[in-house]
C-alpha cells in the first residue's frame, strides 16, 4: 500500500531505487570436472553409471545360499566381484539392476554350479579378497566382453564350457 502524502517520512525510510545488476556473462565449461561432449568419459576408473545401483547389493546377497564355493573361496568375495559385472550389464541396458543380472554374473564365473575346473582355477586369483579391494572388483568387471553382456543367463549357462570366449584378457591381469 502506498504511503500517504501527509505522513512525515525520514529520508532513511523512503524507498530507494537500486542500481540494476548487470546480466551474467556467457557460461563456459572451463572447470576441470566439466564434461565435454555428449558421452561421459570411459576408462579404468570411471565405472558404469546407472540408476538405483545400490539396490543391486541387496539383490546380490540373495544368492548367498545358492553359491557353490570351493575351499578357500568366500561368499563376500564372490558377491563383491560379481556385483560390478551385474551393475555394468544393467547400465549398458539402460536400466536398474534386476535379479537376472546377478544370475548372469554368478553363472558366468561358475558360482551357481557346473563350473569347469579350469574356470575355477582362473577365477581364484581374481576373486581372492575381492571384497576388500575396489580395483580387484573393477578388474573382474572389465573381464567380461561387451558381447557377453548382451547374453541371457540361459545362454551363458549353455556356453559355460567355452567360458574363455566370453571373457577378455587384461594387460596386467592373471593369464588364463
Amino acid at each position: 500500500m502506498a504511503q500517504p502524502d501527509f505522513v512525515h517520512l525520514d529520508p532513511d525510510d523512503k524507498v530507494r531505487s537500486s542500481d540494476p545488476m548487470p546480466g551474467p556473462d556467457r557460461w563456459m565449461a572451463t572447470r576441470p570436472g566439466e564434461l565435454e561432449g555428449l558421452r561421459p568419459p570411459s576408462g579404468r576408473a570411471f565405472g558404469s553409471a546407472g540408476p538405483d545401483q545400490g539396490f543391486g547389493l541387496k539383490l546380490a546377497k540373495r544368492f548367498t545360499d545358492r553359491l557353490q564355493l570351493q575351499p578357500g573361496e568366500h561368499a563376500e568375495d564372490a558377491i563383491a566381484g560379481c556385483l560390478g559385472i551385474a551393475l555394468r550389464r544393467a547400465s549398458r541396458l539402460g536400466r536398474a539392476p534386476v535379479i537376472y543380472d546377478f544370475e548372469f554374473a554368478f553363472t558366468l564365473f561358475g558360482f551357481l554350479g557346473d563350473a569347469p575346473i579350469d574356470l575355477v582355477e582362473f577365477r581364484r586369483p581374481y576373486f581372492d579378497s575381492a571384497s576388500h579391494d575396489y580395483w580387484d572388483q573393477r578388474d573382474i568387471a572389465d573381464l567380461v566382453s561387451d558381447e557377453t553382456l548382451a547374453l541371457s543367463p540361459a545362454d551363458v549357462r549353455d556356453q559355460i564350457g567355452q567360458w574363455r570366449s566370453m571373457l577378455v584378457a587384461l594387460e596386467t591381469g592373471v593369464e588364463d
